[in-house]
């Protein structure tokens, strides 16, 4: 008898704690998606840990992860899913915050840490090897929060406040050597989406959670257009835009109470609304980090909740289809567990645990659209004029890509030497938009060259009338 009430007693006990929300038996176990490798290769020591990742699709469609740790960045092959292995380590000075973004055949890393600058990195040699070319030069520069990537431009945020701690244009013409040129500081930028010379910055500090819009097409002089407070519990930490760019996707990274998925509609900037909050499926305690959106999907860091994937065919009421939990001891509104997430274009997900570092891991569900372009895909490709013609400085140049694929867009003079490269990446099939701006060069005629891997090449000429 008095076993008996002992085992009821344990039962209720394990009952309770269940109930708690605090431990494993509050979790809702993993839907949709399953794990293909774990690899926790660069532990951390003294709450130095695992942060951030991104992709990168080589020119032969290899597919790489990109993870930061605390003592450097690592590169994994993960094309094959039965044979994911670490193909390269490139040490920095230690942090917990590590950034990284890709553009040609190079990784551009940047952290918190002292002196850091950028750590510019060749990929060409993969899957043999990785090597680090240097550190950026620019004056004055010595730390960075975050960084995105639009053509050849990257733009630098949270950086030292001598620098610049709102947004910083890097100009990548010549990809080994980044040059400094404007900037918009009017708030500190946590992070921020870039889309066709526009620029969606998080400001998280003061004003209190707003989302600023910036015309960044003159990068000597970057103006505001618009912004608005991200309401209620403003911390907006980062953004991802829907295709089509009619609303965008905010992430309020607060412990309390727990930060949400917030959706709004930009459609006209003068009036922006609210559409929505989205949380994770039986789950009000995790917070959210980080959201990217891959045609009619959004795939979402989610800390304690892992990866999230949602179907955003109707992107004002998104549809959880699946998920892993990459931390699975809670749900509670900690900062541990999933920083990072990136979709490459056969669908396969990568994330990053702050604890536990890389996760490789594929839906079993089929994705619809993931590449989805803005417009529908082009019957043909094509390169189109640029405009204006003639221009001064800055001009446009638009592509159709009939199929995704690795393309390059470079710019010769007329004695057939290459003064810029505005693209050398996976591109996925659709229209593109890429701006050039000839400040830095004489007057005269230059041409432009489309060249993909499918076997189209297309060359225009351009003058340049200052």
């Amino acid at each position: 008898m008095k076993l008996k009430k002992y085992f009821l007693a344990l039962l209720l006990m394990l009952s309770l704690f269940a109930l708690s929300g605090n431990n494993i038996f509050a979790q809702l176990g993993n839907s949709n998606m399953t794990l293909l490798a774990n690899r926790n290769t660069h532990p951390g020591t003294g709450g130095n840990l695992y942060s951030a990742l991104w992709g990168y699709v080589a020119p032969n469609g290899r597919e790489y992860a990109i993870l930061g740790c605390a003592t450097g960045t690592a590169f994994f092959d993960v094309t094959d899913s039965a044979n994911i292995v670490e193909v390269g380590f490139i040490t920095g000075p230690t942090s917990n915050w590590r950034e990284m973004k890709v553009f040609s055949n190079y990784a551009y890393v940047v952290s918190e840490a002292n002196n850091s600058k950028i750590q510019i990195i060749n990929l060409a040699n993969l899957p043999a090897s990785v090597s680090l070319v240097g550190t950026s030069n620019m004056a004055g520069h010595t730390t960075t929060h975050s960084i995105s990537q639009d053509g050849p431009y990257l733009y630098l945020h949270g950086c030292n406040s001598s620098f610049g701690q709102g947004v910083t244009v890097v100009d990548l013409t010549n990809p080994i050597s980044p040059v400094k040129r404007g900037g918009w500081n009017t708030e500190y930028v946590h992070d921020s989406r870039v889309r066709n010379d526009t620029i969606y910055a998080c400001n998280i500090y003061d004003p209190p959670g707003t989302v600023t819009v910036i015309n960044a097409s003159n990068k000597d002089n970057l103006t505001t257009i618009a912004s608005w407070v991200n309401n209620p519990n403003p911390f907006p930490h980062n953004a991802a835009l829907t295709p089509g760019r009619t609303y965008i996707y905010t992430t309020d990274e607060t412990s309390t109470p727990p930060g949400k998925l917030k959706i709004w509609n930009i459609s006209n900037l003068s009036n922006v609304t609210f559409v929505a909050n989205w949380q994770p499926t039986g789950i009000t305690n995790s917070i959210v980090h980080n959201v990217e959106i891959y045609g009619n999907y959004a795939l979402v860091a989610h800390y304690t909740a892992g990866i999230r994937l949602l179907n955003i065919s109707n992107p004002v009421a998104p549809t959880e289809v699946a998920w892993y939990d990459t931390y699975p001891s809670n749900n509670n509104n900690t900062y541990n567990g999933c920083w990072g997430v990136y979709m490459f274009p056969s669908g396969k997900i990568i994330g990053s645990d702050r604890q536990t570092g890389l996760y490789v891991v594929k839906p079993t569900i089929p994705l619809v659209g993931i590449n989805d372009p803005e417009n529908g895909t082009p019957e043909k490709f094509e390169l189109k004029q640029n405009y204006p013609n003639p221009f001064n400085p800055t001009t446009y140049i638009d592509f159709n890509l009939k199929a995704s694929g690795h393309v390059t867009l470079k710019v010769t003079d007329i004695l057939g030497r290459q003064v810029a490269l505005l693209a050398d990446e996976y591109r996925n099939a659709g229209a593109h938009k890429i701006s050039f701006d000839g400040g830095r060069l004489s007057s005269g005629i230059y041409f432009y060259t489309l060249t993909t891997d499918k076997g189209f090449s297309e060359t225009k000429k351009m003058i340049l009338n200052k």
